[in-house]
């Protein structure tokens, strides 16, 4: 039987006495539901806020509003603030975000359909990464929470490359 991601990422921190917390947009819970599918995760896991909407980033993860103007829900810099936010707000070793638009429509900025942004708060800093992804919305909101989780196994395993 193949292990999931899900599950190398909670034996990962598991055995560096690492805690993780999530941030989602887009995926609306979705990296919460994949880590807590497994048994044991509260060993791990410390929890996730579902910020949908712009009130919620700026009320709950302290993205502040001049920086959703200045650059849009959907943008590294936001990504970014939302990792740390929920970094702060839960007092996890890591904290992971994804925010992007998993359609039907783009963005009054110019993104398209599919554009996604992870980000991932440690003790280093933040890491960010930029996604194009295709597909419907399940397939785009299921790839973008692989993809935050795979950032998290990466850097758990020193994979990390320059530029995230």
């Amino acid at each position: 039987m193949q292990t999931s991601i899900a599950a190398e990422v909670l034996q990962l921190c598991r055995e560096q006495g690492l805690t993780l917390a999530a941030a989602e947009s887009c995926t609306g819970g979705l990296i919460a539901k994949e880590l807590t599918d497994i048994p044991g995760a509260s060993q791990v896991f410390l929890g996730g806020v579902v910020s949908y909407t712009n009130h919620v980033k700026e009320q709950v993860l302290h993205v502040p509003a001049a920086l959703l103007d200045r650059c849009g829900a959907v943008s590294a810099p936001v990504a970014r603030a939302m990792a740390l936010g929920a970094r702060v707000l839960t007092g996890a070793d890591l904290a992971v975000s994804v925010t992007g638009l998993a359609g039907p429509d783009g963005d009054d900025r110019g993104n398209p359909v599919g554009t996604v942004f992870t980000a991932l708060a440690a003790p280093e800093g933040v890491f960010v990464r930029q996604l194009l992804l295709g597909g419907d919305r399940e397939r785009i909101r299921a790839l973008s929470a692989h993809h935050a989780l795979d950032m998290v196994r990466r850097y758990l395993t020193h994979q990390m490359t320059e530029g995230e």
